[in-house]
């Protein structure tokens, strides 16, 4: 019997176990997926050895990692059939010898931003077993060498001995865990099963598991047997037996009794699908994997299985639902759907870095032959590599999209989902702005029931027209017969409806389209091609209503930036456009509707507003004949009021005050019913004077700020 010689922990390494020892830690499921992707490695290494010698395989042929927990000894074993470690190896790879890392991780972890799961990235995730293990030891057979025992309860010492005594494995290495009293959770079969099916049901060696069931076996009851006996004796003196009770008498001389037997069941009999070539996978198997990794009930709209190699390597299958989830935009959410493997060990499913969030609705899986194993978040987040997987995974997710479009109805049911997604994709993707903004689709003044994208609208456009006409608000109805729309009707340019919130971010950031700038009809600046017949009749006409102009600002004052005359309406009398950087009358109603807005932001970004007067129509008309009649003319100015108030709504703004408002409504349906103020009137409706109209001191800025934007 050889000796053990005893050796001691080089300092760190003491250090950092001192640490995994005494570390309340609450997920230790991590050592088992460390010593199982340890084991897969050195499968992996005899494996390629076995290539140019295929006679290194002839101690042991089978390739297998088997998993065994002792229940009455509190021992749980992993052995693998791997290279094994000579004696050597065992000094160096366990103990004398410290990794590289071994340092940083351990700083990382007193700092407290580390992570116990980060363990394996640093090349020491055999010392996870120390979690859940009070002494460790490992049974190692090389090739090259003799079977020896190592082992340690990791006091800062170790000792390695020649194991000639255990059970001779052939080729490999055992590792024994002598489970700690409160870690026994362990040696339960159920939980086994669990971590292996979430960290390493696809690794590529068969995982075993030494299961024990209870079988029930028929044996001969010999307590029957000896009672049948006697009564025989009794019955001596009866001649005939009934040769049917006889064989029943037979019958019951056996007895069902329980055995427990031992099987090796096979944890990860499930593939890793995508390492299979995508043309020998049905749709019915995507569909399968989809449902497994989704939790969805229905099939998945679309499907991309990928492998990018050369200067990194790593393979992915993504899914498109055909339905979004109904909290995908809540702050709380996991951020994305995509699972992360190395070297097919899953790592994580909540890698933000991984994929943008306007993608978060893609679900599947990204394999890296490159990533460290158990890579730490804080280091995901400088890695190099994961920007390239993104890079690729969302020109991937686009491919997908185009793939889409090219079947209207699978591209309408993507476009009803995950609208608001591309949308913010183009508000936030700056290198792909320009390919999502194909996808886009909206209503228009010439699309009827249908959408159109930006495509077909540049189609479409006359010749004469030079820009992308759009015009946002709360909903199809409120804009179709909007007053900004009537010049460009008349002329047949198309005017697209943005009424989804998020259309107003991503316009802001998609200013162009093929060459083709993107313009507001809400908005001050709108250029029209006019004629030199219609300049010189415009200018002409602002000649004529430039004192009615200056007037209705004096009476509007700061509620209005200018007042001008129109050229974009022709039947209403006036508008309230915006200015051309500022928020429309849309994007100042979405930020009012915020709960937690930052009400100092409204008062420089909201526009000052500017009236457009329109001089051929009749009310503008009569009320410029008024004013040059008599410019003190009080019913000009309370008509002035009920032109901004009425234009405010017909705008898209709000009032402030409805209720001066709607008194002056009421007056004016009076008098279309020629009814005069009676004395109860006159009290109900005090202070209001029993003038035709309510004069403007009454209603003045002072008492009406019918909208005055903060």
């Amino acid at each position: 019997m050889s000796q053990p010689e005893t050796f001691a922990f080089q300092a760190e390494l003491a250090q950092l176990m001192g640490l995994i020892i005494n570390t309340f830690y609450s997920n230790k499921d991590v050592f088992l997926r460390e010593l199982v992707s340890n084991a897969s490695d050195a499968l992996d290494k005899i494996r390629y050895e076995s290539l140019t010698d295929p006679s290194k395989l002839d101690s042991e042929k089978d390739l297998f990692i088997r998993i065994k927990a002792d229940k009455e000894n509190k021992v749980l074993e992993i052995r693998d059939s791997g290279i094994g470690m000579t004696k050597a190896d065992l000094v160096n790879n366990l103990g004398t010898i410290a990794r590289s890392g071994t340092k940083a991780f351990m700083e990382q972890l007193t700092s407290g931003g580390g992570d116990i799961s980060m363990i394996g990235q640093f090349g020491v995730g055999f010392y996870a077993a120390y979690l859940v293990a009070e002494t460790v030891q490992v049974v190692t057979k090389h090739n090259d060498d003799e079977q020896y025992l190592w082992e340690s309860a990791a006091g800062g010492t170790f000792t390695i001995k020649r194991d000639t005594e255990g059970e001779q494995i052939g080729r490999g290495t055992v590792i024994r865990l002598f489970m700690k009293e409160d870690q026994l959770e362990y040696l339960e079969e159920a939980k086994i099963k669990e971590i292996i099916k979430k960290h390493s049901e696809f690794i590529g060696y068969p995982i075993q598991l030494v299961v024990t069931k209870e079988v029930e076996k028929e044996v001969e009851d010999e307590e029957a047997a000896e009672d049948d006996a006697d009564k025989k004796e009794d019955e001596a003196k009866i001649e005939e037996i009934d040769e049917d009770e006889e064989a029943a008498d037979k019958a019951k001389k056996t007895k069902k009794v329980k055995e427990t037997t031992t099987e090796i069941e096979e944890l990860n009999k499930t593939k890793p699908i995508w390492t299979r070539n995508p043309e020998d996978i049905t749709n019915e198997e995507y569909a399968a994997f989809y449902k497994s990794i989704s939790n969805d009930w229905e099939d998945h709209l679309a499907v991309k299985h990928f492998s990018v190699e050369g200067q990194l390597e790593f393979r992915a299958i993504l899914f498109i639902p055909r339905r979004a989830p109904f909290d995908m935009f809540e702050q709380k959410k996991k951020r994305n759907n995509i699972k992360l493997y190395v070297r097919r060990v899953f790592i994580m499913d909540n890698c933000e870095e991984l994929i943008p969030e306007w993608l978060s609705f893609v679900k599947g899986i990204v394999d890296s032959e490159d990533l460290p194993l158990n890579i730490s978040r804080e280091t995901l987040q400088q890695n190099k590599i994961l920007k390239v997987i993104r890079k690729n995974l969302v020109k991937k997710v686009i491919d997908m999209f185009t793939e889409i479009a090219e079947d209207k109805e699978n591209f309408n049911k993507l476009y009803e989902a995950f609208a608001k997604n591309i949308k913010l994709g183009v508000h936030e993707d700056s290198q792909n702005r320009a390919k999502l903004a194909e996808f886009l689709r909206y209503h228009s003044t010439k699309s009827g029931e249908e959408m159109t994208s930006l495509k077909d609208y540049v189609t479409r456009m006359p010749e004469s027209q030079k820009d992308i006409y759009y015009i946002s608000g709360e909903s199809k109805a409120a804009v179709e017969n909007a007053p900004f729309l009537e010049a460009l009707k008349k002329r047949g340019y198309e005017v697209l409806y943005l009424v989804d919130p998020i259309d107003e971010y991503a316009v802001q950031q998609l200013k162009e389209y093929d060459g083709k700038k993107l313009v507001s009809v809400t908005k001050e600046g709108l250029e029209l091609d006019d004629t030199e017949e219609e300049k010189k009749l415009q200018e002409e006409e602002k000649a004529a209503f430039e004192p009615l102009c200056k007037e209705i600002k004096s009476i509007l004052g700061d509620k209005v930036e200018k007042v001008t005359i129109s050229h974009r309406i022709v039947d209403s009398p006036c508008v309230l456009v915006t200015g051309q950087y500022g928020w429309s009358a849309n994007m100042e109603r979405i930020m009012r509707a915020q709960a937690l807005r930052d009400s100092s932001m409204s008062a420089y970004m909201a526009s000052k507003k500017t009236m457009e007067i329109n001089p051929r129509n009749s009310i503008v008309k009569s009320l410029k004949a008024k004013f040059d009649a008599d410019a003190s003319d009080k019913t000009v100015k309370d008509l002035t009021q009920l032109l901004f108030e009425t234009s405010l709504l017909a705008s898209g703004f709000s009032l402030d005050d409805p209720a001066i408002f709607a008194k002056r409504i009421h007056r004016m349906i009076k008098l279309g019913l020629s009814i005069d103020d009676d004395a109860a009137d006159a009290d109900v409706a005090a202070p209001v004077a029993e003038d035709d109209l309510p004069p403007l001191e009454e209603v003045d800025t002072s008492a009406s700020r019918m909208e005055e934007v903060d």
